[in-house]
């Protein structure tokens, strides 16, 4: 089970997920353990996938094979279309086909000096590249717990624009630390945050550190000590309200 989530940003794309590995055997599972979810490819691609840990090897393989073969050269939406067609042909040569591939994925990638996002969805692996107009995106178990936060985060932050890459990493770090503390099992931390940036003229990808998220997780604490503030201001404004004179 996975929770994974994916925002575009006007200077970046970050990628987070939860790091729990559910065994078992379809069906029931028996065991937990932790594992990372995000893969660097080529020091140039982000992946992050939820469902099979099999297909996510594959489907890592075959953006990989994508690179060499210099799919990344070509516009973003026939990139994204090429790697959604390989990765179907080689999951259908296992007997695997639609709508009943147990994989998605994220996928963060520069071409051309600009980035991107692709969603490719669940059971279909059919891309979705993230625009300005629909720009963040949650997959996984806990989608119905993460969808919900981030549509709240986007009103009370950036109803009409684009977040940057710092502002995304906050966003995805509460919400997901949000799923973790009220799922009903299978995801866990520690939250692993990557994030493809800008550097030294061209994009590039940088998974972060536990003294990266640091600051993110003080200004989550802060948000969250404001809304008890507000809590006390609204106590202490019922508290002070005259009574009507009744006659």
């Amino acid at each position: 089970m996975t929770s994974i989530i994916g925002i575009y940003c006007k200077d970046g794309v970050v990628i987070g997920a939860d790091s729990a590995t559910t065994f078992g055997n379809g069906r029931i599972p028996t065991i937990e353990q932790p594992s990372e979810k995000i893969e660097v490819i080529a020091d140039k691609i982000l992946v992050a996938g939820t469902g099979e840990v099999g297909l996510n090897q594959r489907f890592c393989n075959q953006i990989k094979i994508a690179y060499e073969s210099k799919l990344f050269k070509d516009s973003e939406i026939e990139c994204c279309r090429n790697i959604s067609r390989n990765a179907l042909i080689d999951f259908e040569q296992t007997g695997i086909k639609i709508p009943n591939i147990n994989y998605g994925a994220l996928v963060a990638f520069p071409i051309h000096d600009k980035h991107y996002l692709c969603e490719f969805g669940i059971n279909t692996i059919q891309p979705e590249l993230k625009t300005k107009k629909i720009w963040y995106v949650s997959m996984g178990c806990t989608q119905g717990i993460t969808d919900p936060f981030l549509a709240f985060i986007r009103e009370i932050f950036w109803e009409n624009e684009l977040p940057n890459i710092n502002e995304a990493i906050f966003a995805i770090y509460w919400t997901i630390d949000h799923a973790i503390k009220v799922n009903p099992g299978g995801v866990n931390g520690p939250i692993s945050i990557a994030i493809l940036e800008k550097s030294n003229g061209s994009f590039s990808p940088r998974k972060l550190t536990d003294e990266d998220l640091f600051e993110h997780i003080q200004n989550i604490e802060d948000a969250k000590k404001a809304l008890k503030d507000y809590k006390t201001f609204q106590q202490s404004k019922t508290a002070v309200i005259p009574k009507v004179p009744q006659r």
